[in-house]
């Protein structure tokens, strides 16, 4: 079933429809494998990280399930995840697939007006995707109803216990009917994830993606790059690597259709010579497309896994991953365009922070180390410009014949130094190489791992949780609840996470002592976790929260 489309999933026509709209040509590993048992209403425990599209595995299969059924005001599905700006991804999601079949989604976390959320649960919704605070407040002021739940998810359920959610895991499923159908999908199994499973769930379908054999003698002559870079920043980070890459020719390889044609429009707008490759393209279009790429037309092909199948390029130096593939099999086969017959080859991976996880996946299942570096800077960029000049000036000596810009030179000479003219001559070459457009410094993202790397420290009376704040302004806010009270540093970073904008990247130092716990938080966010706290409780106390003190502080100062 590897070649399998969606077709073969036995997916509605208006779902079918819908995916081919969105650009979307083939399920991925992690589809292929949930959605046939999800759509005969098994449960089903998933180990899988972000990137592998398991939001489309359990979304599509509860679409379908609850379309052609009489619509209650309450929901039919109830998806569990842990941040705010989860919710809002998982419900857009929703919304995308959903559109044909009229589906009501309501995303619910806070930091929200939960007037506004009050008044669309009155007037109904068919699918609720919260963070499991918000969603365990409003089942107790019986403004959620869950028992017309048939099917509930818990998306990346690891994240969630790591932020202090257990308790209110267990309680959402328990006020939920027995008969539900239960989804769980978490990167990692720690024993708190089988618990859950084994008291929730009843015979579940396991799926493990990453584990699978991976033919790992495709490309040992590739040399492996991660960048860690935010999606609004994709495209600029693109152009800096390849603008210090250089490559000859570079496939760069994209999810959907969709982000492959606006992926083109956007490089060739910035002065690149790219052309698109996918499914939806006739022969003859993709014909003309891979002459203009052997000819030297084209250095830039962007692609999709399917339109890239069997290609074999000799003069192909780079693949560049704008996304981190959906499962290994598809990174191997994907790097496997460079590095043949003894050539050596380049991959370059571009992966959003919580895309991490895959990348350690593909390492496992690989056995070879991806090497995580820093984007490049513009200072970088424009060493690497003068470098390309002088190359380009040392082949032109060698090779060209300039005996005829001699009269040139000489003529010069009488008036200038012949090292000005010189200098003058590359500055002219070095400008016309110039790309387009202005340069700015692309923000860099520290990884995941090395911000939690000795995250939590004791020290006597207090527990300490060392956390990356916002550059800038931060204070410390007082929250009268403390150890005596159970309280643990990912407790508090799920309710301020859970209630607030912030992310728990945003949170930085936290000390707990036996009454009361201090945390950092950036001084622009501070009144809106002040104000989102005291409506909350943590761990089920309410509990006093203001500022520790009225002067902000820098941190590092």
């Amino acid at each position: 079933m590897a070649d399998a489309d969606f077709a073969d999933l036995a997916l509605q026509p208006e779902l079918l429809h819908t995916l081919s709209g969105l650009g979307y040509e083939e399920p991925t590993p992690v589809q292929r494998e949930a959605i046939p048992p999800l759509l005969c209403g098994r449960d089903l425990l998933g180990q899988a990280a972000t990137g592998t599209g398991k939001t489309a595995a359990f979304a599509l299969p509860v679409l379908q399930r609850m379309s052609g059924t009489e619509r209650d005001v309450g929901p039919v599905a109830l998806v569990l995840v842990p941040t705010r700006e989860l919710a809002v991804q998982v419900s857009e999601a929703f919304h995308r697939y959903g559109r044909e079949l009229g589906v009501r989604v309501l995303p619910i976390y806070g930091g929200q007006p939960i007037g506004r959320q009050l008044a669309a649960l009155a007037r109904g919704v068919d699918v609720v995707v919260a963070t499991p605070g918000r969603a365990l407040d409003h089942i107790g002021r019986r403004t959620l109803g869950v028992h017309g739940v048939r099917t509930v998810v818990l998306d990346e359920a690891d994240e969630m216990l790591d932020m202090g959610f257990f308790e209110d895991i267990e309680a959402i499923l328990d006020s939920t009917p027995e008969d539900r159908q239960t989804v769980l999908f978490s990167a990692t199994m720690p024993p708190r994830i089988t618990e859950i499973a084994r008291r929730y769930q009843r015979d579940p379908v396991r799926i493990e993606l990453g584990r699978e054999a991976v033919a790992r003698d495709e490309a040992p002559l590739v040399r492996q790059s991660a960048y860690v870079v935010a999606r609004a920043h994709k495209p600029a980070a693109l152009g800096r690597v390849l603008d210090v890459e250089a490559p000859s020719a570079a496939i760069v390889f994209c999810r959907t259709r969709d982000e492959v044609d606006q992926l083109t429009e956007t490089l060739n707008g910035r002065g690149y010579r790219a052309e698109a490759l996918h499914g939806g393209m006739s022969q003859e279009q993709r014909d003309r497309v891979m002459g203009r790429l052997r000819s030297g037309t084209a250095d830039l092909l962007i692609a999709t896994d399917v339109a890239a199948r069997g290609l074999d390029i000799e003069q192909l130096t780079h693949v560049v991953n704008y996304d981190v593939p959906s499962a290994p099999d598809a990174y191997v086969h994907r790097i496997g365009r460079v590095g043949r017959a003894g050539r050596e080859g380049v991959a370059i991976t571009l992966a959003e922070p919580r895309e991490g996880r895959m990348l350690k996946v593909i390492e496992r299942a690989t056995k070879r180390r991806i090497t995580m570096e820093k984007l490049p800077t513009v200072a970088d960029l424009r060493a690497r410009r003068l470098e390309l000049t002088r190359a380009a000036l040392q082949e032109s000596l060698l090779t060209d014949e300039l005996e005829r810009f001699r009269v040139v030179v000489e003529t010069l000479a009488d008036e200038f130094d012949v090292m000005d003219v010189a200098l003058a001559a590359v500055k002219l070459a070095h400008d016309s190489s110039e790309a387009p457009g202005g340069e700015e410094e692309i923000p860099a993202i520290v990884p995941r791992a090395d911000r939690q790397r000795g995250a939590e420290r004791e020290r006597p009376g207090r527990e300490r949780r060392r956390g990356p704040a916002a550059e800038g302004k931060v204070v410390r806010l007082f929250l009268g609840v403390g150890r005596s009270a159970g309280i643990r540093p990912q407790d508090l970073v799920g309710a301020i996470a859970g209630e607030s904008r912030l992310t728990g990247r945003d949170i930085g130092a936290i000390e707990i002592a036996d009454r009361f716990s201090l945390v950092e938080v950036p001084d622009s966010m501070a009144d809106e976790v002040i104000t989102a706290l005291r409506r909350s409780t943590i761990k089920g106390n309410k509990a006093t929260v203001r500022r520790e003190r009225d002067t902000p502080r820098h941190r590092g100062v």
